[in-house]
């Protein structure tokens, strides 16, 4: 299988070039500043010369709070941008996976959220992903919407790396704490995309393997809590630990609000594309040590 992704430093567009392989996938990343989905105009001409069987859109703007001040490239990379690379697809004439977000929802349910259950953004980066998953599902009927949450990896900017940082700088670290939410793995993410794209294009006409669903690690937690289970697992490894202090998101305001519930019911992705990603404390587990034996290798 070939499979071009759009985007080159994020956390899932490296991963695949690394795991891809592995699984016997040609990976092609492209990303700015061939690339650049802030100008749309200009997605057909860079895509148009790569050969590939599948395309899987991984680029994004991904700046919650920079979102609110920036709402004219947020919409024009997450709407316009991820639209047009879905009609390079249809004109390619291969599918496409795009990846967008718990934040289509505003995390006010008691439940998991559901694919068909109402979307209602609480911000500017929320709206533009909803928007894109339409402008997606219009250009390229032959697609896959997977919706993740609380991404991490061994690189780019995510929660593991920054819990990791601040206990390197302080014995405490406070943590909001009436948040819940999936914390998944970009390597988990990985092997989920391609088990989708396999089957997108053993089956190109099943209606049941197109659509929106979810995708994220199986369980969850809360920020302060998956806070703590990083530094145990750090600390059982000899790396940084810090004390988590508890605190209310009303105690730690942002620019953009976060939805309370960002935790995704996945049975649909379980029932139509027999993918289910593992427990997120393995993937934690995984990222922590992968991390602390890098520092170690940089160090010797």
């Amino acid at each position: 299988m070939r499979m071009l992704v759009t985007g080159v430093a994020g956390q899932v567009a490296r991963a695949l070039a690394e795991r891809g392989p592995e699984h016997g996938i040609a990976v092609s990343t492209i990303g700015r500043p061939v690339l650049n989905l802030a100008d749309p105009d200009s997605v057909m001409d860079a895509l148009r010369p790569i050969e590939t069987d599948i395309i899987v859109n991984a680029a994004a703007y991904t700046a919650v709070d920079g979102a609110e001040t920036d709402p004219k490239t947020a919409y024009a990379v997450n709407e316009i941008g991820a639209g047009a690379v879905a009609a390079a697809a249809r004109h390619k004439s291969v599918p496409i996976i795009h990846l967008s977000t718990d934040y289509v929802f505003n995390g006010q349910s008691d439940e998991p959220y559901r694919e068909d259950d109402p979307v209602s953004p609480l911000g500017i980066y929320g709206r533009s992903k909803l928007a894109g998953e339409y402008a997606v599902a219009d250009a390229q009927p032959d697609h896959a919407i997977l919706r993740t949450a609380w991404v991490f990896s061994p690189f780019g900017k995510n929660f593991v790396r920054t819990m990791l940082r601040l206990a390197e700088e302080r014995d405490e670290v406070a943590v909001v704490a009436d948040q819940h939410g999936s914390p998944t793995g970009a390597y988990d993410i990985v092997d989920g995309i391609i088990a989708v794209a396999r089957n997108l294009l053993a089956w190109p006409d099943d209606p049941r393997l197109r659509g929106v669903f979810h995708m994220t690690g199986t369980g969850h937690t809360t920020w302060a809590e998956f806070a703590r289970f990083i530094f145990k697992v750090s600390a059982e490894s000899d790396g940084p630990s810090a004390r988590v202090r508890s605190i209310t998101t009303a105690e730690y305001p942002t620019p953009a609000v976060r939805p309370a519930n960002s935790c995704l019911d996945c049975s649909k992705l379980a029932a139509n594309h027999a993918v289910v990603l593992p427990r997120w404390e393995i993937a934690v587990f995984q990222c922590v040590q992968r991390l602390l034996r890098e520092r170690l290798e940089e160090t010797v």
